[in-house]
């Protein structure tokens, strides 16, 4: 995808704000779900995932009862985010809770977007590229050494997907 601005949009493209792009991808990868040759069940399962909900989140809920920033505990106010992206995952891996944590909104954005990671125990990362005025005012506590409790293995081993491939700082030393 071209940066916004970049040579080769047209006028139209070029003013679409990056959540007007992460949507209409949103909507491409669900388009794709339903063309799936599989039954319909399994592919109401994986579109309720891909949105952080359904089948996935009561997985991650067996594992998971708060948001390990906030300690939001309400499920309602909780998405289910995945460690290892959607668009990197095999199938099984889109629907195993242990490629998940119970996230506020705000914090899954910031997580999904490669702004804060977690080191395998626990200890909270928060990249250098990102505003920490800004992170703070969402909750997340950057000046202090956070460590958000023990992960299970299988969430270690997302995890350190999590670090080396969407973390932010680990993209700075390639």
């Amino acid at each position: 995808m071209l940066a916004r601005g970049s040579v080769g949009l047209d006028a139209d493209e070029q003013t679409r704000s990056p959540a007007e792009g992460q949507t209409q991808w949103e909507e491409y990868l669900i388009d794709s779900i339903r063309q799936m040759p599989i039954d319909s069940t399994e592919k109401s399962a994986l579109i309720l995932a891909r949105r952080g909900q359904g089948l996935f989140k009561q997985r991650v809920c067996r594992i998971e009862d708060r948001c390990r920033i906030t300690g939001v505990d309400r499920s309602e106010h909780l998405r289910a985010s995945h460690c290892k992206p959607w668009r990197d995952s095999s199938d099984p891996e889109r629907l195993d809770g242990e490629n998940g944590l119970l996230l506020t909104p705000t914090i899954d954005y910031l997580f999904d977007r490669g702004f804060i990671s977690f080191e395998s125990n626990g200890r909270l990362l928060v990249s250098p590229v990102a505003h920490s005025s800004s992170l703070e005012r969402m909750g997340v506590p950057v000046r202090e050494n956070t460590n958000v409790g023990a992960f299970s293995e299988g969430q270690r081993r997302y995890l350190e997907f999590h670090r080396e491939r969407v973390f932010l700082e680990a993209r700075l030393r390639r």
